[in-house]
């Protein structure tokens, strides 16, 4: 592996762990099994996830909102799951997540909503439960 490579999956963990604590199971066996394809995506992932202040053009709050309404879109519903928490956890409301929730059923067909966007939407209010 090249330094350029292992660089760029650093790069890649930093931006997981920055965003979520966390390098996700997939992405670290991804990193184990095809580092070259991580490192891309480890580039990518960084650069997207930038803050304003760092480059960025949108905020956080508003890119895990996109990503969990376009994970949502995909039926991927752990990564939704995932980005929707993220979200509300930088101040996303429920109320916001519900009307993103209700664009992508517009769009999906109310088999987004049924396969993915209830379960998100569940997930994140039960995570604001006492």
């Amino acid at each position: 592996m090249t330094d350029i490579e292992q660089a760029a999956i650093q790069k890649g963990f930093d931006s997981f762990n920055a965003t979520f604590g966390r390098v996700p199971e997939n992405f670290r066996l991804m990193a184990e099994h095809a580092p070259a394809a991580f490192a891309g995506y480890g580039l990518m992932r960084a650069s997207v996830m930038r803050e304003p202040a760092e480059g960025g053009a949108l905020d956080l709050k508003t890119k895990e909102l996109i990503f969990a309404l376009l994970d949502t879109l995909a039926g991927q519903t752990t990564g939704a799951k995932n980005h929707a928490a993220a979200a509300m956890r930088l101040g996303l409301t429920l109320e916001e997540l519900a009307e993103g929730l209700t664009q992508v059923l517009m769009v999906g067909g109310i088999t987004t909503w049924n396969v993915t966007g209830a379960d998100v939407l569940r997930h994140c209010a039960e995570q604001l439960a006492p």
